[in-house]
């Protein structure tokens, strides 16, 4: 990178995903010469804290932006359509977090590791999309694979964090735990059904063809970023009793054949991935292990012996971090690079 700062706004800077991108500006040394954390009325005056210094969180607004280059956005789909163009026509190229732009054809929808090339589209509206987390570990995963042998089908199932919904679920899950484990009655306020100790297969809202948006999500998204509209996706995504990390059982059929190793050493020196897959000393990737870390692990790589070119696989990744933050700020850096 140059010698150059920039000057940076982080809206929804008081959330879970707002607060990583902040900490993940800082341990990448981003090249911020000012910053501005914005957030909604609520949030006014609190204090945060960028390179050690104090900032004071600031409203959100139309006018937020003058001056700023890159503004990252995870402050939900509806400020997004609100206030991302207004942030793009003050002169700031924005990367949002949230779905409202992701399969706008204008917009580019990037995963650095996978589709760094598309960030150049950014000119037609001055925003890019950031995906959603669970697509974003899986594609990392599955582009070498897809360039190698080219994927045909993807069957997928999420067994997905409660920080994907944000800073109260955690607490939900905490609360629960702590009341179930003492025999009290417990609250439901975020989730419809208690997540503590259980299993929920409804991640967002279900549509008419009975999948949730979440699922849906992952098909066209997939589609979008590995910029092949014929691979045939399927997803089924579940909220798991977990803090940290989505984790995903993968299953590829190719349109050659690919042996497990062969799937082992592309993804061993595949950028983002790190193979975890050692069974015999019980050695595969784990939510706890991937907490914190910008890693994709993938593990549990083998033949699907029902199909004559099929992989199964085991992806987890950090949901808030690669899911969210990092991808953001990694998008981030190849603007600064390459564009701005």
């Amino acid at each position: 990178m140059s010698g150059k700062s920039y000057a940076v706004a982080v809206a929804g800077a008081t959330g879970a995903v707002g607060l990583e991108m902040i900490k993940t500006l800082e341990q990448r040394k981003f090249p911020v010469g000012s910053v501005k954390l914005l957030a909604s009325e609520r949030s006014v005056g609190k204090e945060l804290r960028f390179n050690g210094k104090p900032v004071k969180v600031e409203k959100l607004t139309k006018d937020s932006f003058k001056g700023v280059q890159v503004a990252l956005f995870s402050a939900g789909a509806s400020r997004s359509l609100e206030f991302a163009p207004a942030a793009a026509a003050s002169g700031a190229v924005v990367v949002d977090n949230s779905s409202a732009f992701r399969m706008d054809p204008e917009i580019p929808l990037v995963v650095p590791e996978v589709n760094p090339h598309a960030i150049a589209q950014y000119k037609k509206r001055g925003i890019i999309a950031n995906p959603n987390c669970s697509t974003i570990q899986m594609v990392v995963a599955l582009k070498p694979i897809h360039d190698a042998v080219r994927i045909k089908r993807i069957v997928v199932s999420t067994y997905q964090a409660v920080s994907g919904t944000g800073l109260k679920a955690i607490d939900e899950l905490l609360l629960q735990t702590r009341a179930l484990l003492n025999s009290q009655e417990i609250q439901k306020k975020v989730y419809p059904h208690q997540i503590a100790f259980n299993c929920l297969p409804h991640i967002d809202v279900f549509l008419d063809n009975g999948y949730t948006k979440e699922e849906m999500k992952m098909v066209n998204e997939t589609r979008k970023i590995m910029e092949d509209p014929t691979i045939r996706v399927t997803a089924t995504t579940v909220r798991v009793p977990v803090v940290h990390s989505h984790s995903e059982s993968v299953n590829i059929e190719t349109e050659k054949k690919i042996t497990p190793q062969e799937v082992r050493e592309i993804l061993s020196k595949a950028p983002g991935v790190k193979v975890v897959d050692n069974p015999a000393l019980n050695e595969y990737p784990l939510a706890i292990h991937a907490a914190g870390r910008d890693e994709t692990f993938v593990g549990r790589i083998r033949e699907d012996e029902s199909i004559p070119n099929g992989i199964n696989m085991w992806v987890v990744s950090d949901n808030v971090r690669k899911g969210a933050a990092l991808n953001a700020v990694q998008i981030a850096e190849i603007l600064i690079e390459k564009y701005i």
